[in-house]
């Protein structure tokens, strides 16, 4: 059976086994999952195949490994196609192979099949979206009014306690994704959205916001927050958009919508407490930008 799903108005469709018990275990993706009727031409699509019908990958060679809490994915090729792996805690959930314009993919699922099967998901939607002036972050976001808040950072700065702090103290917040929502640029206007990959924090709302401003944080004994203007803002954005750098295709995209960034959103460094201050002073500093 085929299912077709829209993220920030970009639609893909998976292709499954109607009798797969990962179907059941979708719930992420429920708000995000529309009729054949209403999707778009999809921008990739997924074929999820039993393990006899998958490439070997005997070939595979790695060229990058990234190891995030536990959560590993080795990126590599074989067969002069694009080849992943997907991990959990060491113990593989999903191999994936596409083709090189990444728009449709081939995956068999095994340990932890819903993971496995989210984060082939997640990195098709990525590449496949890297060339149409949309960025799949790394970060937490938080709505307010009638604008969203990205809060950026290094795993374990403290990205997820800095929205909390929002939610608590400034009525009206309230959580649009907790670890990759997606940034776009239509007619102009940069948009942020949810998504139906949200880590830890089940949060997976299809909402959308103008941007209000973009945020870097980092842990201090104070609350200091600063505007980031040229390279200095290009370089707090890079490490938290998600993208295959070393493809010179999907790098040329990544680079275009990290200049457009650059150039018409506000960003900020905030150096930080876990407090309450904290909030209020980022707050106080991105709306009176």
């Amino acid at each position: 059976m085929k299912i077709f799903y829209c993220v920030a108005e970009h639609c893909f469709s998976v292709n499954i086994e109607e009798n797969d018990s990962v179907i059941g275990r979708m719930t992420p993706y429920e708000p995000f999952k529309v009729d054949a009727a209403d999707a778009t031409p999809p921008v990739f699509e997924l074929d999820v195949v039993p393990a006899d019908q998958f490439s070997s990958m005997a070939d595979y060679k790695e060229d990058m490994f990234q190891d995030d809490d536990g959560t590993q994915i080795s990126a590599g090729h074989c067969d002069g196609q694009p080849c992943f792996e997907f991990l959990l805690n060491g113990q593989r959930s999903a191999r994936m192979v596409t083709n090189t314009t990444y728009d449709h993919a081939i995956v068999t699922l095994e340990n932890n099949r819903l993971f496995g099967l989210g984060n082939c998901l997640m990195v098709m939607y990525a590449m496949a979206t890297a060339n149409r002036q949309t960025a799949l972050f790394h970060a937490s976001a938080i709505g307010l009014e009638d604008r969203a808040y990205l809060f950026l950072g290094k795993s374990g700065t403290g990205k997820s306690t800095h929205s909390s702090l929002w939610l608590k103290h400034i009525e009206g917040t309230e959580l649009m994704n907790d670890d990759n929502p997606i940034v776009r640029m239509i007619d102009g206007q940069l948009w942020v959205y949810g998504s139906p990959w949200s880590g830890k924090t089940p949060c997976y709302r299809n909402v959308k916001a103008r941007l209000g401003a973009i945020v870097d944080l980092s842990q201090a004994p104070h609350n200091k927050i600063r505007r980031l203007k040229g390279i200095q803002a290009y370089a707090a954005l890079m490490p938290a958009i998600s993208g295959k750098r070393w493809d010179s295709t999907l790098a040329e995209g990544l680079h275009e919508m990290e200049t457009l960034l650059v150039q018409q959103a506000p960003i900020f460094h905030l150096e930080c407490l876990p407090d309450a201050d904290a909030a209020l002073t980022c707050l106080h500093e991105v709306q009176t930008k």
